[in-house]
């Protein structure tokens, strides 16, 4: 059945979902995966609505529908948007030539379309946004960034214990869920909890809070940052001694949920950061209204 006009209420909602489906475009897959799968897109989430400020914290909300809870409420849209604007499934990875660095001229293009995939989004939305210019963002699930030839690993067939899947869906969501299981009781807020403690310990992470943090102010730059970030660690640890068939068990889960986690953390600081940076001029009678925010992303509905 065909859908009919969407009200400024509807337009407003779907403007938040396509901006939400751009700052999770790490999160977000290649395409024929749902990124870091439900779990991971919530603990990313909840995770980074603790570090939001007062004025992100309302922004969003007021931006959220009015049946959605809070932000971990919206990170499975980016799946949703793929289905009702087909043409943005390519803007949510990029993938090299099978080799180990991220190079924007040579790999940003879709069946010789340049400036198509995540990175330039990432560019495109943050020139169309004011309060967004000189926000960074991010790519960080390593095989969104992985290679042509096996589409980020969608096509290297393993075994996950005893379960057939593929490399990528290990990625996204096996190892989440194994450590989910394993080490919370299979409860996703136990593991947000206890992600977010090892964010805030005055040890390695707390040193690195501010690393994850200091891309810099150029939106462009820093995307291309992250992505460079995910193809060396597909490179030396996803594609690491793996090949058709094989079967990945505790060796494969052990050396590597460190980065999943780790991946998963620096997601949600630098999601954090990007909103707070949005939302900084939210101030009464000193801002347009939060609505506005919206305008440009929300006209590409009617497109």
């Amino acid at each position: 059945m065909a859908q009919g006009p969407l009200i400024p209420r509807q337009k407003r909602e779907m403007g938040l979902m396509i901006f939400v489906c751009v700052l999770l475009s790490v999160l977000a897959s290649t395409p024929t995966s749902n990124g870091w799968g439900p779990e991971g897109h919530s603990i990313v989430c909840k995770i980074a609505e603790s570090y939001l400020t007062s004025n992100a914290r309302k922004a969003v909300r007021e931006l959220l529908p009015k049946d959605a809870i809070d932000l971990a409420s919206v990170c499975s849209w980016p799946d949703e948007i793929r289905k009702q604007q087909k043409w943005s499934t390519m803007l949510h990875f990029v993938d090299t030539p099978g080799v180990c660095n991220f190079d924007y001229n040579r790999d940003c293009h879709s069946n010789g379309v340049k400036d198509f995939c995540v990175v330039a989004a990432i560019k495109n939305y943050t020139e169309q946004l004011e309060t967004y210019q000189h926000s960074p963002t991010y790519i960080h699930q390593p095989l969104h960034c992985g290679f042509v030839a096996d589409s980020g690993g969608n096509t290297i067939l393993v075994n996950w214990y005893d379960v057939k899947t593929t490399l990528h869906k290990v990625w996204d969501d096996n190892m989440v869920q194994k450590k989910m299981n394993d080490s919370f009781y299979g409860d996703l807020i136990t593991m947000a909890k206890e992600l977010k403690m090892k964010i805030d310990s005055q040890d390695y992470y707390a040193q690195k809070v501010n690393e994850w943090r200091a891309c810099g102010n150029d939106a462009f730059a820093c995307a291309k940052e992250f992505a460079s970030e995910s193809i060396e660690l597909a490179c030396s640890l996803a594609y690491k001694d793996v090949y058709q068939y094989c079967t990945l068990g505790d060796y494969y889960f052990t050396t590597r949920i460190s980065t999943v986690e780790e991946r998963i953390m620096q997601a949600a600081i630098r999601l954090a950061s990007l909103l707070n940076k949005i939302f900084s001029n939210i101030q009464e009678g000193n801002s347009p209204k939060i609505s506005q925010i919206l305008t440009s992303v929300s006209k590409s509905v009617d497109k």
